[in-house]
């Protein structure tokens, strides 16, 4: 056995030679040698990678996967050895000293080797490397651990009451009182041992590296935590890597067909997907405008701070069809979160009853959906705190968590603030007896009395979801009757061309494209923006258009521009961001000079290509009557006009 750990030693030193092991280990001794101050214990962390060692030598390499512990002590011989032979770090005594962290940079892509909590019986007790896959749902109180100590006798005559004879390192799976307590003897004289202070080595390093919602893939050694009466199975983390999200590098050719037939025009190609989508869920040729604002909101999703948020409110009596429409298209994303109701929306305090009973932060909804999309249900149903609480993170994309010190154990109150990068989509029943009427409504304005003005504002899109009588009843009543009877049938030859995983495929790729404004639809936006302001006034408030208002048209612009397969924001896309938000401030506050049309982005039904071009046409009309806007009340604004 002696001849095999030697040789396993001899492995190791030359697998640290070999992947730059051995260098990082020598800086490291550097620091600790320059360092005026004294140590128990000198840390290092071993970065291995399994493959390469099991290569050199299988024994080190099932050593390393199956007993870890073993195997940093081989390690720490090799570098105990090393630091002497070499005279690195002079202040050293002995091999107890040295503490190594093995860190795997993966392990095999084999099934025993993935940790599966519901298989039975769980082997907490093997020690060995197992590697998970997950999204951070909670975060406790960060609190430092005892990596070393050192312990002296107390009895003074004893030849162990000076030196580094006593060392106690953290162990994976140990908790605290396995490192450190008061019962400890000396094994020469049965003395009590007594911890010398001074060098104590605390760490939490790895505690800081994760963040509450997002998504990791981790490498750890299970254990098992006594608690009172009860026993947690739970797993010390060893090494962390941060999953991110890429999208595919394609769609599908169905989509590459419809693009290169509607070349000829920048609004084609988005119209008909907004037209056929979710024709499992609604007739192709309904509720166009609230499926294309879906559509952009769903590529407006990203896991970045300060992005392009599209948050969407929709006023509507049919809310059956808007929620199903909605939960439909939720599923087009790998973070889409439905909320469950009587829950809470964003991250909450609890008591952490797996751990130390400290407070444990709950991510909930909002958090859970980064990246993605929070669908939050009829906003009528929420008491005036949480639209309150709503108002303010749909402001500051940020919330808040107050954490009381005295009633979790610890010293001082604390407050961790949480980013939450998500889109909000919403509804309303305009139905609702609970609105209040009232006669002096401008024209174009809708009652929004039930929500409070603010909280209006802060969602990006206001999508208002009534037609002429008749209008839509009739193909909405055939497909719910046809859905009834046969559920699985597919009622369209769409539906087979554009598949749920066609959208699905589509959506990741297009909201991963990297798309910047050109210098007219710059122009044209903020032209809009400041002629809307100075026409959207009253002596009252002075100008209604909310500061974000100039964000929305950006994000917009970006999502439409996404939606059509381009990395440059075109006029074209300006356009339908401006008669997206013109007709959003028109329900909130009534027809402005613009004076567009009741339902300005699909006027008409689009059924063949004289419908395509009779829309394109209406949309040039559309841009002149902007330009003339612009022109008449936005003064020192240059925008380029056909005649220019």
């Amino acid at each position: 056995m002696h001849r095999e750990i030697q040789k396993m030693r001899e492995v190791a030193l030359v697998y640290l030679d070999r992947s730059g092991g051995l260098q990082k280990f020598m800086q490291d001794c550097k620091k600790y040698s320059d360092s005026k101050q004294s140590y128990a214990v000198y840390r290092f962390i071993i970065s291995i990678n399994p493959s390469d060692i099991a290569e050199l030598d299988a024994t080190l390499g099932n050593y390393i996967l199956h007993n870890p512990i073993q195997a940093a002590q081989i390690f720490q011989s090799v570098c105990f050895i090393a630091i002497k032979t070499l005279s690195i770090i002079e202040q050293l005594q002995t091999e107890a000293q040295i503490s190594i962290l093995l860190k795997p940079t993966h392990l095999p892509p084999l099934p025993s080797y993935v940790l599966n909590l519901a298989a039975f019986p769980f082997n907490y007790t093997s020690q060995r490397f197992y590697m998970s896959e997950g999204i951070a749902i909670a975060m406790g109180i960060v609190t430092k651990y005892t990596q070393g100590a050192r312990f002296l006798c107390t009895e003074e005559t004893c030849q162990f009451s000076k030196g580094f004879r006593y060392i106690r390192v953290h162990l994976p799976g140990a908790t605290e009182s396995a490192t450190v307590r008061n019962d400890f003897v000396c094994g020469l004289c049965s003395s009590p041992l007594q911890e010398d202070m001074k060098f104590r080595v605390l760490g939490d390093e790895l505690a800081n590296k994760m963040k509450i919602g997002n998504h990791y893939k981790i490498i750890g050694i299970p254990a098992c935590v006594q608690n009172g009466l009860q026993a947690t199975a739970c797993i010390e983390i060893n090494s962390i890597q941060l999953c991110k999200p890429s999208g595919p590098s394609f769609v599908s050719d169905n989509f590459k067909y419809l693009l290169s037939l509607t070349a000829s025009s920048c609004w084609r190609f988005t119209a008909i997907l907004a037209n056929i989508f979710a024709s499992e869920v609604v007739p192709p040729g309904t509720y166009n405008t609230l499926k294309l604002a879906i559509l952009l909101s769903l590529v407006q999703t990203c896991e970045k701070e300060n992005a392009d948020y599209l948050d969407l409110l929709t006023v509507a009596t049919d809310t059956l069809v808007i929620d199903r429409l909605l939960n439909y298209s939720l599923c087009l994303l790998p973070r889409g979160i439905r909320h469950p109701p009587y829950s809470d929306i964003f991250p909450s305090v609890s008591k952490d009853k797996h751990g130390t009973g400290s407070a444990s932060i709950q991510a909930c909804s909002a958090v859970l959906a980064k990246g993605g999309i929070c669908y939050i249900g009829d906003l009528a149903s929420y008491k005036k705190d949480k639209l309150e609480l709503l108002q303010s993170v749909l402001e500051s994309r940020t919330t808040t968590v107050f954490i009381p010190g005295k009633k979790y154990g610890e010293e001082v109150d604390q407050q961790v603030t949480i980013s939450l990068q998500t889109n909000f989509w919403s509804y309303v029943d305009s139905s609702s007896k609970k609105h209040i009427q009232k006669d002096n409504f401008l024209i174009g304005q809708m009652d929004m009395s039930l929500i409070p003005p603010n909280l209006v504002d802060g969602f990006g899109l206001l999508i208002h979801n009534e037609f002429p009588s008749g209008q839509q009843s009739s193909p909405l009543v055939h497909h719910t009757l046809k859905k009834a009877i046969h559920p699985e049938a597919m009622l369209y030859k769409v539906s087979q061309q554009f598949r749920m995983q066609d959208y699905e495929e589509f959506i990741l790729f297009a909201k991963n494209l990297h798309v910047e404004l050109s210098p007219e639809a710059e122009s044209l936006i903020q032209g809009y923006y400041l002629a809307s302001r100075r026409v959207r006034r009253d002596s009252t408030h002075g100008s209604t258009l909310s500061a974000s208002a100039l964000k929305i048209l950006i994000s917009l612009s970006k999502a439409h521009a996404k939606l059509s397969l381009r990395k440059k924001v075109l006029e074209e896309d300006a356009l339908i961001a401006i008669l997206f938000l013109e007709s959003s401030l028109t329900l909130k506050h009534g027809k402005s000079a613009l004076c567009i049309a009741p339902n300005p982005l699909f006027p008409f039904d689009l059924n063949d290509e004289n419908s395509l071009q009779q829309r394109d046409s209406y949309l040039i009309q559309c841009h002149h009557q902007l330009l003339k806007f612009i022109g008449a009340y936005g003064p020192g604004i240059h925008v380029n006009t056909n005649e220019e």
